[in-house]
């Protein structure tokens, strides 16, 4: 009886507590939002600024003037010093006449001269012949903004030029890697990361659906699946260069045989021999992004109504055929947008591919999965710890390529995901 009366006392203090209760006046509440909303606005404010303060310093060291000086001036080979106004033919004639035997048959091997482009003979003459060098590189901000005084300072070199260049052209994109930045491309680079991206997009998207797909409709309640649950948490946290090491021990070293191509027949030297290859590369970063992939798909299964997965099973569908055909379709959009997120970061890493094996210099261009490479953010690193400005203006050149790939590869998977939702919807 005690109990009773002591329960309802409880809960008559509690109803007169919430009679009691008053919310606070309106204009405080107002004023309250209004100071909400302010920050907010500073704060997007704030991430809109400091996007364009990266995007300008990258512009800015991309495009701009440089100061060239010569062993033989231009004049020598045209009256109005215009090396690119040559005709094609005197080009290779230059050449010929100013290279060594050697070098010139070594440059027509890789590619014939008949067959190079304007550009890049022009490059070949001001590098090889005309022995150009780089005094000064100036950035687009002084270019635009102090070009006289440029210019007066051009004027107290003799025999040098100051050129309006762009660091982003179709010979760097399509050049190697060189210690001379005039000559020095990104090609191999390029192929690199490509080739990376693609073999982690290959090995984590169906693994990290899959894993996911279990553990939240085939697995169990248990105290195994919480313990999974949380290294899984635990997992997307982990440093990226843990999983460097990791995959060190386990692709470069354990499976040795498959990363290094031996056991398929592909061996092509000591280099790739070691296991240090753009599958070892691209099998580290997939166990990077692995545990984000299944936690995005998991909040996204989780996601889908109740109702959908009974309606399903009340017309006699399989557990398969609800996940096949109705739950993934409902939570496609979500999966790809983690999926899209998690390549993202990949394509940005730097410190586990170096652990793994990636080269900072080479000249080469991978040609197989089984090849020796180098990524776009590895060649970033390695022109940004140069103290030469003109090796810091083939970084931000670097950069604004590797944004490009980046959009673009994004752009193309949103494209892919909204044609499979429009698909889906239609159904």
């Amino acid at each position: 009886m005690e109990r009773i009366t002591s329960h309802s006392s409880k809960h008559s203090e509690d109803i007169n507590k919430a009679l009691q209760w008053q919310p606070k006046p309106l204009r405080t509440r107002k004023r309250n939002e209004t100071i909400m909303r302010t920050l907010m606005l500073i704060a997007l404010y704030c991430t809109i600024s400091f996007l364009f303060i990266l995007a300008g310093s990258i512009i800015n060291n991309a495009f701009g003037y440089v100061l060239f000086t010569y062993e033989i001036h231009p004049t020598e080979f045209s009256q109005g010093g215009e090396i690119n106004e040559l005709s094609h033919a005197k080009k290779i004639a230059i050449l010929k006449e100013n290279l060594r035997e050697r070098v010139y048959i070594t440059l027509d091997r890789k590619k014939p001269m008949e067959k190079r482009s304007s550009q890049d003979l022009s490059a070949i003459i001001f590098s090889r012949v005309l022995k150009a060098s780089v005094l000064e590189a100036y950035s687009l901000f002084e270019s635009l903004f102090q070009r006289g005084q440029l210019i007066e300072n051009a004027l107290t070199y003799p025999n040098a030029d100051l050129i309006f260049r762009s660091w982003i052209s179709p010979r760097f994109i399509r050049g190697e890697q060189s210690t001379n930045p005039l000559e020095s491309g990104i090609w191999g680079a390029i192929t690199g990361s490509v080739g990376v991206i693609l073999v982690t997009i290959l090995f984590s998207f169906p693994l990290g659906i899959g894993t996911a797909v279990y553990l939240c409709e085939y697995m169990p309640r248990s105290r195994w699946k919480n313990l999974l649950q949380i290294n899984i948490y635990n997992l997307s946290g982990v440093p990226s260069i843990i999983y460097g090491l990791l995959g060190l021990v386990v692709f470069v070293r354990v499976f040795l045989p498959i990363t290094s191509g031996q056991l398929f027949g592909f061996t092509s030297g000591a280099a790739t021999d070691s296991g240090r290859t753009i599958l070892s590369a691209g099998l580290t970063l997939t166990l990077l992004i692995l545990p984000v992939i299944v936690i995005n798909t998991q909040e996204a299964i989780l996601s889908v109504p109740t109702y959908i997965k009974q309606a399903s099973y009340g017309l006699g569908a399989t557990k398969w055929q609800t996940v096949w055909h109705h739950i993934i379709p409902y939570c496609i959009g979500r999966i790809l947008t983690g999926t899209i997120l998690s390549v993202s970061r990949a394509i940005g890493e730097t410190a586990p591919l170096v652990v793994v094996g990636a080269s900072t210099f080479l000249t080469i261009v991978p040609n197989s999965i089984f090849s020796k490479y180098t990524t776009l953010p590895i060649q970033i690193y390695q022109w940004s710890a140069r103290p030469q400005q003109e090796f810091q203006n083939l970084a931000a050149g670097a950069i604004l390529v590797l944004l490009t790939i980046m959009l673009t590869l994004n752009f193309i998977a949103i494209m892919y995901r909204k044609r499979v939702q429009k698909k889906l919807a239609r159904l």
